[in-house]
């Protein structure tokens, strides 16, 4: 077991920065999916966003897209609308939708191994570097559950970005 110094976080590793020890990194998968969903809060309206829009909007390829869709539909933060004016729409409202939801979901789609989880390296990485990442990686998921989808919404607004309509319409029911 690792030496524990005062006031340093005492909680599992496993529990801490989402609920999985997997590093947080910023991948392409990642930055679409946020851009993805963000699109669809922002330009989505009464009707579904198509993915063919999301792709021609924010120029993200389709071999990365539709299988994050899918994922984001399966956990919840959007819904897939069949048919031929289908497309998706946020399951919640954009207020209760934290770029931490999408965080979890996406990294759970990741393949690549965790170096902390590595047995490899020295008392220093171990002890030190390892656990001082992790506190790292938790303040960051904080920090992303504490950002909404109406937070990035307002932030668009406010640089000038058009998007469906002026306004970010809500979640209906």
């Amino acid at each position: 077991m690792p030496t524990r110094f005062p006031g340093e976080n005492q909680q599992d590793p496993e529990l801490r920065g989402g609920g999985s020890g997997d590093m947080i990194r910023l991948t392409k998968k990642l930055l679409f999916a946020i851009e993805a969903v963000l699109d669809i809060a922002y330009n989505g309206g009464r009707a579904p966003v198509r993915s063919s829009e999301i792709t021609e909007r924010q120029g993200i390829p389709r071999r990365y897209l539709e299988p994050v869709l899918q994922e984001l539909v399966r956990h919840k933060i959007l819904l897939g609308i069949r048919g031929p004016s289908g497309g998706y729409r946020l399951a919640r409202e954009r207020r209760r939708i934290s770029l931490g939801d999408i965080v979890r979901t996406v990294r759970g789609l990741e393949t690549s191994e965790d170096p902390i989880s590595d047995p490899a390296g020295s008392a220093l990485g171990h002890q030190i570097v390892r656990p001082l990442w992790l506190d790292l990686q938790e303040e960051m998921m904080q920090r992303l559950d504490s950002l909404t989808l109406e937070d990035l919404c307002g932030r668009a607004h406010h640089a000038g970005i058009t998007g469906r309509s002026t306004e970010c319409t809500d979640f209906e029911i």
